[in-house]
């Protein structure tokens, strides 16, 4: 994780040692070594009360995660959850823990604007590290929505400097 510079946080959120189910895992993990300006990066393992001071801490949170949806896998989709039911139904295989920490924020009264980047995965249950080629194909994809999320939130906050 990069230090607390910034207004933006990119949330990657899954378990590596559950294939696919680690997709925001390995996105977060690309978008640190290509580097990314305007926001720092998490890698929030499974999710957790652990992280809910790192999501008061900032402005905008960018989540990026697994889904079980009715797309197929490798799908991409940015949604703008205001609350946990506003998650897809199976966002992934830790969806309590995060639905909760969202809740928890919203109770606590300070809760960042969220996006969700969500890639559609077939299911959970297998254990192993590599991502099928249909999700691994999505993040560039998923990486450059975040990218665009970053850039316009951070375009439209005012230079200090003038």
């Amino acid at each position: 994780m990069s230090d607390l510079q910034n207004d933006i946080l990119v949330l990657g959120i899954g378990n590596l040692l559950m294939n696919d189910e680690g997709v925001g895992i390995h996105a977060v993990t690309r978008l640190e070594k290509e580097g990314i300006k305007g926001a720092d990066t998490m890698d929030g393992g499974t999710g957790g009360f652990h992280l809910l001071a790192f999501i008061q801490s900032y402005k905008i949170i960018i989540i990026i995660d697994a889904s079980l949806d009715q797309f197929p896998p490798g799908h991409v989709r940015v949604l703008q959850p205001r609350y946990a039911k506003d998650f897809p139904k199976q966002l992934s295989a830790h969806e309590i823990g995060l639905k909760d920490l969202i809740d928890s924020a919203i109770l606590l009264g300070n809760m960042p604007e969220l996006h969700l980047v969500a890639i559609s995965v077939n299911d959970f249950q297998d254990m192993g590290m590599d991502l099928s080629p249909e999700v691994e194909g999505a993040i560039p994809l998923a990486i450059r929505h975040v990218r665009a999320i970053v850039e316009k939130n951070s375009s439209s906050r005012p230079n200090p400097a003038q």
